[in-house]
């Protein structure tokens, strides 16, 4: 049976990404979302609250589990039984990164596959860096972003 993985850094969880995890799941009727921990980047939300943050937004879901990795995603991914790397391609410039990481990870892994799904067209420009420099710029995320994210994003602005 075929067994995906989404991996990604959700930094924010934006409704894309839970357009993509549900699409997944109804495709292959199970799914595992990873957060990667990349201690190259400057997240806004910690592993944990990613992971929480997820956790809040689609733990209902059956079939769904959410976990997270370190390193490299194909070790991770033979190292859990999956066959099958879910990437998401909203433009030319993803397809262009994503196109080379697949190339990458197939002569790393041969036996794991990527696919890659199209946005929901209202989701086609939605991206978490986007969202940070909306933020830091003290822009509205609202349309971009589930509830249970922008209250984590209000409860720290009302503590600062």
């Amino acid at each position: 049976m075929v067994h995906p993985l989404f991996p990604g850094s959700f930094d924010p969880p934006t409704l894309g990404h839970l357009d993509l995890c549900r699409r997944g799941l109804r495709l292959f009727g199970r799914l595992t979302v990873a957060v990667a921990e990349n201690a190259g980047k400057h997240p806004l939300f910690t592993l944990q609250e990613r992971l929480d943050l997820l956790e809040r937004c689609l733990g209902g879901l059956e079939g769904l589990s959410i976990t997270s990795f370190r390193g490299l995603v194909v070790d991770h991914a033979r190292a859990h039984g999956h066959d099958i790397l879910l990437r998401g391609l909203r433009d030319t410039q993803d397809f262009e990164y994503e196109y080379r990481m697949a190339l990458t990870n197939r002569e790393l892994a041969p036996e794991i596959e990527t696919l890659f799904l199209m946005p929901s067209l209202e989701y086609t420009f939605t991206s978490s860096s986007l969202m940070k420099e909306i933020l830091a710029c003290g822009g509205d995320v609202s349309a971009f972003l589930p509830p249970e994210v922008l209250e984590v994003l209000r409860d720290r602005n009302d503590r600062t």
